[in-house]
């Protein structure tokens, strides 16, 4: 029993250090096409609390401008400052790491390569002696057979690659299995017996530490909240941020039991979330 109080009491304490919070999407905010009635109420209390946010996705399948009027339609305006996603993550992969790659064979959906394309690389058809300075593989919703054959071939002859992101599928509230990323990735290193060089998105820390840098925050400042073990929580451990599993998506109570290490703190819901953080900001004021 002292154990748990104990605990408690931590948790309350690390709550109410949090200035800003990164939020998954997909499972978290929403689920496929449809808001969580818990969202906008949660959204409200950060806002009243003073508490900043900014949405996370590990899905490149639509661009950042899509994203956002997306959720403009859901009745969440947000700024560019207030998204980053897989996408934006591999463009600042490959300037930073790979500078000399600027023609790309792109096996991805048209507004993901276009976001590609908007920064400045220039996308190689499906030629055989066309040959790309590197092959990014992402969600691609709109892939044929002969596309992903051309991504393998490249590979197979030593054109370096990455991935977007590791998710094996992606949430929906459709009756149907999404195949993601990191199933596609594995079917192409099943192929060409090539992993990929670098994995983007969640759990890689870059996504995490560009927040820290952009409002000068310290770790124990910044909370990660999603519906996953291992591209949510896995990334805020990694990261040194207080991870918040929701359960409205893809981990269940029992999951997050068994999970080594375990997150911070598991909550049904963001409306739970947003009481305690009243509750800790509350008893931070009355010290």
């Amino acid at each position: 029993m002292l154990r748990k109080v104990q605990q408690r009491t931590s948790i309350l304490k690390r709550l109410a250090n949090i200035r800003h919070l990164a939020l998954d999407m997909d499972g978290t905010v929403y689920r496929g096409g449809t808001l969580f009635p818990t969202t906008i109420p949660f959204l409200r209390v950060l806002e009243n609390l003073g508490i900043g946010y900014t949405f996370l996705t590990n899905n490149p399948s639509k661009s950042p401008d899509d994203y956002r009027a997306s959720l403009r339609r859901m009745g969440i305006p947000i700024k560019a400052e207030q998204l980053y996603t897989s996408t934006q993550a591999t463009v600042e992969f490959l300037q930073k790491q790979w500078p000399q790659a600027r023609t790309l064979f792109v096996l991805g959906t048209p507004s993901m390569a276009q976001a590609f394309a908007g920064a400045g690389y220039v996308l190689m058809p499906d030629h055989p002696r066309k040959q790309p300075d590197a092959v990014v593989v992402g969600f691609d919703t709109t892939l044929t057979y002969l596309r992903l054959c051309r991504a393998a071939w490249w590979i197979s002859k030593g054109v370096p690659y990455v991935a977007t992101n590791p998710d094996c599928v992606c949430p929906t509230d459709e009756p149907t299995v999404l195949v993601d990323c990191g199933s596609i990735t594995a079917a192409l290193e099943k192929a060409t017996g090539r992993p990929p060089a670098a994995v983007m998105g969640k759990p890689d820390v870059a996504m995490l530490r560009g927040i820290l840098r952009r409002h000068s925050l310290p770790p124990r400042q910044l909370g990660m909240v999603g519906d996953r073990l291992y591209t949510d929580i896995a990334m805020a451990q990694r990261a040194g941020a207080l991870g918040v599993l929701v359960l409205t998506g893809e981990a269940t109570a029992r999951d997050a039991a068994r999970h080594r290490p375990r997150p911070d703190l598991v909550v049904p819901s963001l409306a739970e979330l947003g009481g305690k953080l009243m509750k800790a900001q509350k008893s931070k004021g009355s010290r």
